[in-house]
């Protein structure tokens, strides 16, 4: 069974060689995205295994199925990446990732959000231009004292809700699913309340284009409590960046963390510097640094997260192939 597996960082290649010990699949691991300019890459191979940012549209679906690829595996949650309804048509059989370790977004989020209440990221940005005075803008809240909104309720909103919790922090939270074990974390909220009273709100809900594209939006940015401090790892079409900008560029909105951006395909993965962003909304947001941080959807980039990702799409292939079904299919 040959495999092409794309956006293969260097420091994953030795998981995936470890890792296939125990399938013995035929691995052809390559750094780059699957684009519409290096598709002719998967001639002669059964499969593909897609992460977060790949190109599996109709057009590439298409030259796909003219190459022989029988298995589109992807190794995330997220599915956005991939035209699921062609593909089935097209009579590919799709697996994907239903979870991985919790810690490694659940931490990020965690780590982005202290920075952001802190006013970290000002300091050193500050610091590192070897201006050490301190000023206004240092002077922050503790977390203690901070109450923590967090949209969507599932594992890896969990363990960055129990580590706040841990700090000291009141915590609330919004989702179309309340879940029982949350009870002795957060108070479940409706989403204005949350968006009223929180310091800092924290995202965490799968997208789903025809339920919450732009959820957060310029409606419910206005009912923001002054000064909010913004976390999202989940996807960046749930935020409005639009609005997002103009409610940065008139001080309601604090600061920003964001490890996920709208249509991310066109910026992250690639060295633009010295390049001009051509997302006009996008390029005035990084400008706002060190208000707002971006980072190139990092959360899953962790030993235990990778790991788990790439257990699940070998096994996800396995049984494709000895029971004709997976548990994991699309």
């Amino acid at each position: 069974m040959k495999i092409l597996c794309f956006g293969v960082r260097q420091p994953e290649k030795i998981l995936f060689e470890s890792i296939n010990k125990g399938f013995n699949y035929d691995l052809t691991l390559v750094s780059e995205l699957l684009t519409r300019d290096n598709v002719e890459m998967c001639r002669n191979y059964d499969a593909v295994l897609l992460r977060a940012n790949c190109i599996a549209d109709e057009q590439n679906l298409l030259k796909l199925k003219s190459y022989g690829i029988k298995y589109i595996l992807t190794r995330t949650v997220g599915t956005n990446h991939i035209d699921i309804v062609k593909a089935k048509t097209l009579g590919f059989r799709l697996a994907y990732v239903p979870n991985y370790s919790p810690n490694a977004v659940g931490e990020l989020a965690f780590s982005l959000g202290n920075g952001l209440l802190r006013n970290l990221f000002y300091i050193a940005n500050k610091t590192s231009k070897n201006n050490f005075s301190v000023d206004n803008n240092m002077f922050s809240v503790e977390v203690r004292n901070c109450t923590i909104g967090i949209i969507g309720t599932g594992k890896i909103a969990y363990t960055a809700a129990v580590a706040w919790k841990a700090m000291g922090a009141k915590i609330i939270g919004y989702s179309r699913t309340m879940r029982e074990e949350w009870k002795n974390i957060l108070t479940y909220v409706d989403l204005k309340t949350l968006a009223n009273t929180a310091d800092l709100i924290s995202i965490h809900c799968p997208y789903i284009k025809d339920k919450n594209h732009h959820m957060i939006n310029d409606e419910l940015m206005k009912e923001m409590k002054d000064g909010v401090c913004i976390v999202n790892t989940s996807r960046g079409e749930i935020i409005d960046h639009q609005a997002l900008l103009k409610w940065m560029l008139n001080g309601k909105i604090k600061s920003v963390a964001l490890d996920v951006i709208e249509n991310e395909t066109a910026i992250f993965g690639q060295d633009l510097t010295g390049q001009k962003i051509k997302d006009d909304v996008i390029r005035e947001l990084i400008n706002l640094y060190p208000r707002v941080i971006i980072t190139p959807h990092i959360g899953s980039y962790t030993d235990e997260a990778v790991k788990n990702m790439i257990e699940i799409s070998f096994n996800n292939l396995k049984d494709f192939i000895d029971k004709k079904v997976c548990a994991n299919e699309l």
